[in-house]
């Protein structure tokens, strides 16, 4: 299955809000959704590390679910598609830590960690009617090898998909030299089949302006050519990091200049307290 190909310059209405990860009590139902965008959920995260031991231990490509499943069940994500024909639900592959530790993508060998990885991940989307994966990985256990990242990454998307399993998948670099030669090394050979690219550009500097986010967009754009990419902005209130105005000021002017595909937030769970506001507004953008 090929992705849809982004043509350059051009607004959509793609909505994506990840979920689950800090564990305080959201729901799928809490969330507004507007009938009138293409909304994904992705849950956060499924993890390839075991956490019976201390720090957690890789598993290669064994993969165990790592989210607020009491509130994100599968009855949850079976009612959320019910009740919104707009909805599909996707999960999120890495992360950054697990219980403070740090997490890295670790593959004993491309065929055994693949061979894990279609099984472990099979059984877990069919269990939870998920639609797609998320690639989110953020550290590496060898940041020199792109070539284990994109044959691992890229067999499992392409199983994946031929098996029905899935019918879409998205990734989530951000501005790190060694992240970006991995994805883009990723990107080089699997494009074909990665439908959306969720970069994280909240990770740029509190003091980047609108302009200079434009900027950021425009270059990610290049580096992920023909890609779908989202702009985004977190919700959690995080130092450091440009906040969610200026992000959604940027989506904006993003969609003034008729180039916002779509957008993500990070994350429904520290929306919660804050009343969804992001997310209504960011939706009535992508809408109008």
């Amino acid at each position: 299955m090929l992705a849809p190909m982004a043509v350059l310059g051009a607004n959509s209405n793609h909505f994506t809000e990840y979920i689950g990860a800090l564990f305080r009590g959201v729901k799928f139902s809490d969330v507004p959704i507007n009938s009138s965008v293409e909304f994904h959920y992705i849950l956060s995260f499924a993890i390839d590390y075991s956490v019976a031991t201390t720090p957690p231990a890789p598993t290669n490509g064994e993969f165990g679910v790592f989210w607020d499943t009491e509130n994100l069940s599968p009855d949850a994500v079976s009612a959320i598609k019910q009740n919104y024909s707009n909805v599909k639900v996707a999960v999120s592959l890495g992360g950054a830590t697990v219980n403070g530790y740090n997490v890295y993508f670790n593959a004993t060998s491309v065929e055994s960690w693949v061979s894990n990885a279609v099984s472990s991940l099979t059984t877990m989307i069919q269990q939870y009617n998920l639609d797609g994966i998320d690639i989110d990985y953020e550290s590496f256990s060898n940041e020199n090898d792109t070539d284990t990242f994109t044959e691992c990454i890229g067999q499992l998307i392409k199983t994946l998909k031929d098996n029905g399993v899935i019918s879409f998948a998205s990734i989530a670099p951000f501005a790190n030299p060694t992240v970006q030669s991995m994805y883009q090394a990723l990107w080089a050979k699997y494009s074909s089949i990665i439908d959306y690219v969720n970069f994280q550009f909240y990770a740029y500097g509190a003091d980047t302006t609108v302009d200079q986010y434009v900027q950021y967009y425009d270059e990610q754009v290049s580096n992920y050519p023909g890609g779908n990419v989202l702009a985004s902005f977190m919700t959690e209130n995080t130092t450091g990091v440009i906040s969610a105005d200026t992000g959604f000021s940027a989506c904006q002017e993003l969609k003034s200049e008729n180039k916002l595909y779509g957008i993500f937030i990070w994350c429904a769970d520290a929306s919660l307290s804050q009343g969804f506001t992001y997310e209504i507004q960011s939706q009535a953008l992508l809408a109008s």
